[in-house]
């Protein structure tokens, strides 16, 4: 039984919340907030001894839990909603790939560099951003590629609320994937890439 292995919680509807460990999933099974499970078991907890029977308690922990209730904020997680940008999700968003040398590098030798320089107005949201070694991110400096003459090999995107809970998974399991899958656009990248069997870097 591994224990870092992540259980994805949604709210009633399948809304995709966020990841959580067992023993959070374990506490909102005893309080009695799950209202379905789906996927594989992935856990199975063992309690105390009842006093009376003589048996064990033990709690079942599968691969995806639906809590009670309906996100707060669901309301926004509509086209127009901008997950928060960090520098993880970044470089997971990118593949940890320099998208100007085209090199992967681990995430120490990665920056984020801003395609129009802060300097130049830009902003610091999901289209204006991108992975960037340190060393291209140092020779573009406050210029734009066209400035700089270096080609930016892919164009920045913004993912949904669904592609970011994605982007926060260590190790996704096949119908935590698959759950996931049903909520991303028809035309996304990162749908292109799991289908095409492409995983998340560390």
């Amino acid at each position: 039984m591994n224990l870092q292995l992540q259980v994805l919680r949604t709210d009633v509807s399948g809304m995709p919340l966020e990841w959580i460990g067992y023993q959070e999933a374990v506490r909102l099974i005893t309080l009695d907030q799950v209202s379905y499970s789906l996927g594989a078991r992935l856990f199975t907890i063992h309690g105390g001894i009842n006093a009376i029977s003589g048996l064990q308690s033990t709690v079942d922990v599968n691969a995806i839990l639906a809590t009670v209730g309906h996100h707060p904020l669901k309301h926004l997680f509509h086209e127009s909603y901008v997950p928060p940008l960090s520098n993880k999700a970044l470089f997971r968003r990118d593949q940890n790939l320099c998208l100007y040398c085209g090199q992967t590098f681990p995430q120490f030798l990665l920056s984020r560099d801003h395609v129009n320089p802060l300097s130049h107005g830009g902003k610091d949201t999901w289209g204006n951003v991108v992975t960037a070694c340190k060393r291209c991110n140092n020779h573009k400096a406050g210029r734009t590629p066209e400035q700089a003459r270096m080609q930016l090999l892919a164009i920045p995107f913004s993912p949904t609320h669904a592609e970011y809970i994605y982007l926060q998974g260590r190790q996704i399991l096949a119908d935590q994937m698959e759950f996931l899958l049903a909520h991303f656009p028809r035309k996304s990248v990162l749908r292109q890439r799991v289908e095409a069997g492409q995983a998340l870097l560390a």
